[in-house]
């Protein structure tokens, strides 16, 4: 019995120290670490605009749309989602269908004819008709963002070779040099084009 209450107080004390430790005293450490060293990472990567209200995170992507879900040629436009109704990140997920899924088809297919009527037929970028696996990437490829400068550019009514510098500008590169590709997060983009030129609306 008194070998029992022993074993059983030592496990009660090492219980609560651990907690204290691990539980609080780790977190309270790697959280002061964060919001010292990296506190634009640590508080979600969050975007402003020239107000300075926060208009989204550099970590999730956005709809670029009008009430009536379509999309606005003033500004790029994002990758498409599977999340929820579009970039829920409450629900964030991919398909999961198939290349030989008829409803992925007949997505791609509708996602093409939708880019053509906005941006012209000629080669579509892959990532302009996929949605990501997380449902959530804020990025483009630069292929996809060179696709629809044109576009863009006539509905501000600036040049052309602006905007496409402007995108040149705002292309992030491989992560270490050599993990993925070059992109360019669409909400940054965007934020610059209306400083460049306010869309009017």
């Amino acid at each position: 019995m008194r070998t029992t209450l022993r074993t059983t107080g030592v496990a009660a004390r090492a219980m609560v120290l651990f907690t204290l430790l691990l539980g609080i005293g780790y977190m309270l450490l790697i959280t002061g670490i964060g919001q010292a060293a990296f506190p634009f990472q640590a508080n979600g990567s969050l975007v402003r605009d020239a107000d300075g209200q926060v208009v989204g995170s550099q970590l999730i992507g956005q709809s670029w749309t009008d009430a009536d879900g379509n999309a606005l040629p003033e500004y790029f436009q994002s990758r498409p989602s599977a999340a929820g109704d579009g970039y829920d990140s409450t629900a964030s997920s991919g398909s999961n269908w198939g290349p030989e899924n008829e409803d992925l088809i007949a997505a791609i297919e509708e996602r093409k004819a939708a880019i053509a009527a906005l941006d012209g037929s000629g080669a579509i970028p892959a990532d302009a008709v996929t949605a990501s696996g997380s449902g959530l990437d804020p990025d483009i490829s630069v292929a996809n963002a060179e696709l629809q400068a044109a576009r863009v550019a006539e509905a501000r009514g600036i040049g052309e070779q602006e905007v496409r510098d402007l995108v040149a500008q705002h292309v992030q590169p491989r992560d270490w040099g050599y993990l993925g590709e070059p992109r360019v997060n669409v909400l940054e983009v965007n934020l610059a084009l209306d400083a460049l030129a306010p869309a009017s609306r």
